[in-house]
């Protein structure tokens, strides 16, 4: 019997469910990769469920839900650190 992934063999996207935060007296900000999750639905349902906790609570705009294209590149281009 052939093992058949039930997660991935359709799936084209998967949803990457982020935080950012924002400290406006550095200008600066951050970005908390809270999961990855296999719909939209899911990943509304994890903004839900983080959404009462410290922190989360205090800037709830601070989520966002990120569409990301499997099996493709998506970073095409070399980098340099200076």
């Amino acid at each position: 019997m052939r093992f058949k992934s039930i997660f991935c063999s359709d799936m084209e996207n998967v949803y990457l469910l982020w935080f950012i935060c924002r400290d406006p007296k550095l200008n600066d900000e951050d970005g908390l990769l809270i999961g990855v999750y296999s719909s939209m639905e899911k990943a509304e349902d994890a903004k839900v469920r983080l959404g009462q906790e410290n922190g989360f609570r205090d800037d709830p705009s601070g989520f966002e839900i990120c569409p990301y294209k499997i099996d493709e590149d998506n970073w095409t281009k070399g980098f340099s650190i200076s």
